[in-house]
């Protein structure tokens, strides 16, 4: 088994029916890690490992679409499934929030505080992380494992790049990107359309690049066909539920 992305939530926002906000699960053959836990990921998350194989959780800001399942998920280590010391990878403020919400989740909850530059290992998958353009402090990631790379934007506007994230200017085989804005609403919030995700995929020299974070209501076809004006690599829109080979 090599390196694979699962899609566990992919609305921007919030959740539109049957759907749920950002998550992701990176696995290896031996390394299990959940990036960012917006509403409805937790359920997902158990189709696919069980809470006690998971290696770590790393949460790339505060804003509740992309955090609030962390305390659920402490409740469900503390009171039902017995675990202690999961390691937790987030911002400062992820942190305080969490810690505000449950009363103190460690020791549970093992955390690590990250900021941009940081990088660090979770089993066989080395991360390392990039402040984007967000009003909060939020982290793009990637993971490498064995030769394959994944670049996760997490939000941001476009006067972040990942530049700072590929390694000796040798491209990344997937990037899984914002396109939370029509291409019309571009600079109507600290977000990218399609046609921008595309821009900073080309930059990056990515092989591969998977479109999320799209609000409920989005037409997914048309956020796809911005993508391809700036990009002429593959393009996919995330589904929930889809497992990408990288």
């Amino acid at each position: 088994m090599g390196l694979t992305l699962t899609i566990l939530g992919c609305d921007g926002t919030y959740a539109g029916p049957g759907g749920a906000c950002s998550g992701y699960l990176l696995r290896s053959a031996t390394t299990s890690v959940w990036i960012d836990a917006g509403s409805g990921t937790l359920s997902a998350l158990q189709r696919h490992v069980a809470l006690a194989d998971l290696d770590a959780v790393i949460v790339t800001h505060v804003h509740p679409d992309h955090c609030l399942e962390l305390p659920v998920l402490r409740n469900a280590l503390r009171f039902g499934v017995g675990i202690e010391g999961l390691r937790v990878v987030s911002t400062a403020e992820v942190r305080d929030l969490v810690d505000q919400i449950t009363g103190g989740a460690a020791p549970t909850f093992g955390w690590e505080v990250a900021t941009s530059g940081d990088s660090l290992d979770i089993g066989d998958l080395h991360c390392s992380f990039a402040r984007t353009d967000h009003p909060v402090e939020t982290l793009a990631v990637r993971v490498g494992h064995g030769g394959r790379s994944l670049v996760y934007t997490s939000d941001t506007g476009p006067r972040f790049t990942l530049a700072g994230l590929v390694l000796d200017g040798g491209g990344v085989d997937l990037v899984l990107c914002e396109a939370t804005l029509a291409a019309e609403r571009e600079g109507d919030a600290p977000h990218l359309s399609g046609r921008q995700a595309g821009t900073m995929a080309a930059a990056a020299g990515a092989r591969r690049l998977v479109l999320t974070h799209l609000a409920p209501g989005s037409d997914p076809v048309a956020r796809q066909a911005e993508a391809a004006t700036t990009y002429d690599g593959p393009i996919t829109v995330a589904i929930a539920g889809d497992t990408h080979e990288i």
